[in-house]
């Protein structure tokens, strides 16, 4: 898009309910041009609006390898993600973008392994990179993916973890807070899920997203397996707000998580003040 603060109007193809707060958005831009020269890369955003509510920017979950429209998974907790959960298909949100010079690496990652780690809404911003990844399987090692819900109603991509799992030489583990009665799976926080499997930090790369306590453990785990810091990789969109670091609300030392993320390594991030709660 020529202008970074202009949003431009998209029609919601289709949508899809994936718990009971979290809906997933299949869009279009409306204007055929823009949608033809449009491109970003997996970790990017976009600063989603309906006019005369507001704004917010969130994560592009649709994967770069997949062309001609955006996806957005939305957790209904406020006033403007509650009024995008009303839209129906064939309304039109809006959106500009898309913003982040800090994306998660694709081509410097293949011939390695990976590991995922994803906890609740934190799995749609890695999503975009796993179908990428999925989209070249050749071109990558071992694929795990390591996800952590409160419970089982709340994961998100149903259909997809399956189909993953299903992929030679991927795994998906599973794991939930709290038990109900239809699940038969590990129970607990995603580090858990290392008595289920073998990480090894051997030619590896993991990509982290969650609450920044569970990013805390788990980037103690890894390092635990032998990750060294530059090959552990985070998003920290938690923090953005207008896509353009001029707010300052992003503002982590002297980073603007919006301009400079919102992907960074461990390294990265622990040179950033602590007291800002980066991780």
């Amino acid at each position: 898009m020529k202008n970074d603060y202009i949003p431009y109007p998209a029609v919601i193809e289709s949508i899809i309910k994936e718990s009971f707060d979290t809906k997933t958005f299949k869009v279009r831009f409306a204007d055929k041009k823009i949608a033809k020269d449009f491109t970003y890369v997996q970790g990017q955003f976009m600063q989603v609006s309906l006019m005369g509510t507001g704004e917010a920017p969130i994560s592009i979950t649709s994967s770069p390898s997949r062309k001609g429209f955006l996806e957005f998974s939305i957790r209904s907790v406020g006033k403007l993600t509650k009024k995008i959960h009303e839209l129906k298909v064939g309304d039109k949100m809006f959106i500009r973008g898309p913003y982040g010079k800090g994306h998660f690496p694709f081509e410097e990652i293949k011939g390695k392994n990976l590991v995922f780690v994803a906890g609740g809404i934190g799995l749609p911003p890695l999503r975009s990179l796993i179908n990428l990844v999925m989209d070249n399987r050749k071109d990558f090692g071992n694929v795990k993916i390591l996800y952590g819900c409160k419970t089982a109603d709340e994961f998100c991509f149903k259909d997809e973890l399956k189909a993953w799992n299903k992929t030679p030489n991927t795994e998906v583990l599973l794991t939930v807070d709290k038990k109900t009665d239809d699940w038969t799976g590990r129970v607990g926080v995603v580090t858990e899920l290392w008595k289920d499997t073998d990480i090894k930090a051997d030619n590896a790369v993991a990509f982290l997203c969650g609450p920044p306590i569970m990013i805390k453990f788990v980037v103690q785990k890894l390092e635990g397996s032998g990750f060294n810091d530059d090959n552990i990789i985070m998003t920290l969109e938690r923090h953005m707000k207008c896509g353009l670091g001029k707010c300052g609300h992003c503002n982590v030392g002297d980073k603007f998580i919006c301009v400079d993320g919102p992907v960074f390594t461990c390294a990265e991030v622990k040179k950033l003040p602590k007291k800002d709660g980066a991780m």
